[in-house]
This record gives structure tokens, C-alpha cells and sequence, in this order.
């Protein structure tokens, strides 16, 4: 299934969002009119789109690769409270 236009704006977004000067989660709001709890549901579903790969590689991969050190760190961070 092709990507929406919403999907679209939002890895738009995510590629060039540091370039808008102010908070991240105020220019979200500002630019898609949704909330930034919403907006980041919708990067972690596009992180695991292979048409979101396709539209946007980098910025898709770069999404993986950061939930993946996420993870890593939270787990490395669980094992030292043992």
C-alpha cells in the first residue's frame, strides 16, 4: 500500500525538522496540526514500512537505527540494576 500524503509530510518533516528554528514538538504542531504523542506513533509504524523505505531511505534507516541503540541502551541499563 503506497504511503499518504500524511505519511509523506511526516518523514518530510523528520528529514529537515532542525532547520525550524523553536522546539521540535511546537514546529509538529505548527506544520502537521497534530500532537507530538501522535506523531511519534506515527514514525515508530513508518520505521517499519518498507514503502516508507522506499520513499525516504535515509531518514527510515536512520529512525531503525536509533530505536535499535534504544534498545540496547535500555536493555544494558536493566542488566546494571540487577
Amino acid at each position: 500500500m503506497a504511503l499518504s500524503a500524511r505519511d509523506q509530510a511526516i518523514l518530510d518533516f523528520e528529514r529537515s525538522w532542525w532547520l525550524i528554528p523553536g522546539p521540535k514538538d511546537r514546529a509538529i504542531k505548527e506544520h502537521l496540526d497534530i500532537s507530538a504523542t501522535q506523531y511519534y506513533r506515527v514514525l515508530r509504524r513508518l520505521s517499519d514500512d518498507p514503502e516508507a523505505v522506499l520513499y525516504d531511505p535515509l531518514t527510515v534507516r536512520r529512525l531503525q537505527r536509533s530505536t535499535s541503540t534504544k534498545k540496547v541502551e535500555m536493555t544494558a541499563a536493566e542488566g546494571e540494576d540487577v
